[in-house]
């Protein structure tokens, strides 16, 4: 019985990590290259 509940809920927090690792949205990933743009500009500037 207790391997059981132990697999169930090796199972759940496997689950729970995988679902929690989500790829970006477009959005996301123009924002992220508008900041690494500005980020290269200051440093040129400097």
């Amino acid at each position: 019985m207790k391997k059981v509940i132990y697999g169930l809920l090796l199972l759940t927090i496997a689950t729970a990590s995988f679902t929690s690792c989500r790829e970006k949205t477009t959005g996301e990933k123009i924002e992220d290259g508008v900041e690494e743009v500005g980020d290269e500009i200051e440093d040129a500037v400097d």
